[in-house]
């Protein structure tokens, strides 16, 4: 069976290229049997072929930019699948339209496109949001450019790699949900199924991406000589925050706005709280309200903070990544039940199975080749690259290996990926072997986390083509294409938006970047020692891990009042972020739950496609700002 096919010529074969008529839900109910005898047509209908894979390269391409700036303003890595499917979509309609095509891009052929888009844009962008930027921090130099695009990359294909063994297991017996690949499946069946509600998430997602286009060219691009900048020193157009809620009383003997009680003019920042949801993003904004009425000027009277603007990262991150540390590695631990199966699971999970499944799911004897050859090269890098010890780096992968079932499981089950949990569990393992070599704490758990989300990232994207009846061992081949265009994309785009140490640092900076501060305070309290902070930090760091717990052991023992809990996720980025985030994160949020109260239909139907585009038309402009304010508009 050769892999690659060629798009449908015919009418006859367009028609064989629609839609299942079975809805997604249902074919999640289906045995594998049933799913081969039903659902199953990737023989007869055109999915792997050169045009849907060349547009997923260059959309992934795009949308991995945008998930470097989004990631290191906010410390999340947003999913792209969904914004890419209804990219592609609009952009093969517009294509026939003017007649620069011949057909339009099937179903199948776009669920192998955002299978590449994905696997470009979001799996390989994770290593430049957290482990990258921490060294920076702490060294103050940047790495190579080659040497960080090849270790970005082989690090996604063995994240890739890991998932062969599990995919039949989680997707075809066990039928996880893995909520964001059915959502995807859904996005799909509904662009090709129901053409006003395709066209009017497309024009949703296209007006929002043109007006976040807009804000950084208003707030962020340096048009102003340095000579002429403004009264709060932006060399943009407009001020770049407001100081709004300056008229209050002051607190402290200072402005609120000294607190960073302020608005930040960003929209990516308000859609992005669209899309983490009104629990986390309360969440946020009560940790960062603790730090500046509580935690803040105690700080600052004991020496433990020099200001009211930078007590956020001076003390607040003692606090806040201990709280997120703990929660995430004791919920980690206790789905013990989790964990068991995962590894359990582990037989029988790729296609040697006879018959079709045979033809179909990927080859074992590909993860054996494939696992190989990855991990030989990650160890490699991280020898030569890093210093790191051949038998230790090979440790990292073989810890990588299980993490990455268990990810994988939680992905399924939750649609969370554990990455920050199993980064943490790696450094306090390389604390203990590598003690005060933060580069060997911060590279070891890069490759714990990078594996888990290239691998939770696949199946995710399995699971969508699945629900739609494609060829798994195809969309296989679409997810690997992306893993070098992504690597890329993602040191391009850092490298572009972060100059030096100063950009993360900066009193003022743009870029928070919270889940690399996580990252470089665990790495130094190995280097340094905690004897070695303030008195204050560490008793910090004592109650941010005593915190986490609790909030975590009351989800667990309340579950139904969990909505009304505060997030333990949510409250540690509140403490480790200037509060105009958490501020702006919480707008969104309330937003979007104000709109889905007036109007759920049209709320279910244009809320994501709105958030999304705000986040990319701001992140493509907003990098290209960037770019310019550090090598062109100095």
């Amino acid at each position: 069976m050769g892999l690659f096919q060629r798009p449908p010529q015919t009418p006859e074969e367009l028609e064989r290229s629609r839609p299942l008529d079975i809805p997604p839900e249902k074919v999640n109910e289906m045995s594998e049997e049933e799913w081969y005898a039903r659902a199953y047509r990737g023989d007869d209908v055109p999915q792997l072929t050169w045009r849907a894979v060349l547009t997923g390269t260059v959309l992934g391409f795009v949308l991995a930019f945008t998930n470097i700036y989004a990631g290191l303003k906010t410390g999340w890595g947003l999913g792209v699948a969904i914004t890419a499917s209804i990219l592609s979509f609009s952009a093969w309609k517009l294509l026939l339209r003017l007649r620069l095509a011949r057909t339009p891009m099937t179903i199948l052929e776009n669920n192998c496109m955002q299978s590449t888009a994905s696997s470009a844009g979001y799996s390989t962008g994770a290593t430049m949001i957290s482990a990258i930027p921490a060294l920076l921090m702490i060294t103050g130099e940047h790495l190579n450019i080659a040497l960080l695009m090849v270790w970005t990359a082989a690090i996604a294909a063995l994240g890739v790699m890991m998932a062969i063994p599990v995919k039949r297991n989680l997707i075809n017996h066990e039928r996880l949900r893995f909520p964001s690949g059915t959502a995807a499946a859904v996005t799909l069946q509904s662009l090709y199924g129901r053409g006003a509600e395709a066209v009017s998430k497309a024009r949703a997602l296209l007006f929002a991406a043109v007006t976040g286009a807009v804000v950084p060219l208003l707030f962020q691009l340096n048009l102003r000589p340095p000579e002429r900048p403004l009264a709060s020193g932006d060399r943009s157009l407009l001020p770049s925050v407001a100081h709004a809620f300056d008229w209050l009383p002051k607190f402290q003997d200072k402005v609120l706005s000294q607190w960073r009680i302020e608005l930040e003019h960003s929209a990516l920042l308000v859609a992005a709280g669209v899309l983490v949801g009104l629990r986390v993003a309360l969440s946020m904004a009560l940790g960062g309200l603790i730090l500046i009425f509580a935690v803040g000027p105690a700080a600052i009277d004991a020496g433990a903070a020099s200001s009211p603007r930078t007590a956020w990262r001076e003390i607040g991150v003692w606090i806040g990544a201990p709280i997120m540390v703990s929660s995430g590695v004791l919920a980690f631990l206790l789905q013990w039940k989790t964990i068991r199966r995962a590894i359990s699971g582990l037989r029988g999970g790729g296609g040697n199975g006879g018959g079709l499944v045979a033809r179909t799911e990927v080859p074992i004897a590909w993860f054996y080749t494939g696992f190989s050859l990855a991990t030989a090269a990650v160890v490699a890098i991280a020898w030569l690259g890093f210093g790191i010890p051949p038998h230790y780096g090979l440790l990292a992968v073989l810890m990588s290996f299980v993490l990455a079932l268990v990810a994988c499981r939680a992905t399924g089950e939750t649609d969370v990926t554990p990455i920050g949990p199993m980064g943490k569990i790696t450094q306090l393992v390389y604390g203990v072997l590598m003690r005060g070599n933060a580069t060997a704490n911060l590279m070891t758990a890069n490759i714990t986390s990078g594996v888990a989300i290239g691998s939770a990232d696949l199946l995710t994207d399995l699971k969508s083509g699945y629900l739609l009846g494609a060829n798994p061992r195809r969309q296989f081949i679409a997810q690997l294409c992306g893993v070098l265009t992504g690597a890329l994309a993602a040191v391009a785009g850092f490298r572009l938006v972060v100059k030096g140490p100063e950009t993360l640092l900066a009193d003022n900076t743009q870029f928070a970047a919270p889940s690399a501060h996580q990252w470089r305070v665990v790495a130094e309290l190995f280097q340094t020692g905690i004897e070695n902070l303030h008195p204050m930090a560490r008793q910090g760091i004592l109650w941010g891990l005593i915190a986490g717990a609790v909030l975590i052991v009351l989800e667990l023992a309340l579950p139904k009042q969990r909505r009304w809990l505060p997030s333990a996720t949510g409250v540690g980025l509140g403490f480790i972020l200037p509060f105009s985030n958490p501020l702006a994160f919480a707008l969104g949020a309330l937003g979007a739950w104000i709109y889905h109260v007036a109007d759920r239909k049209q709320a279910e139907l244009r809320t994501i496609p709105i958030a999304s585009g705000l986040i990319a038309g701001e992140s493509l402009v907003g990098i290209t700002a960037a770019a310019l304010n550090n090598w062109v508009l100095r």
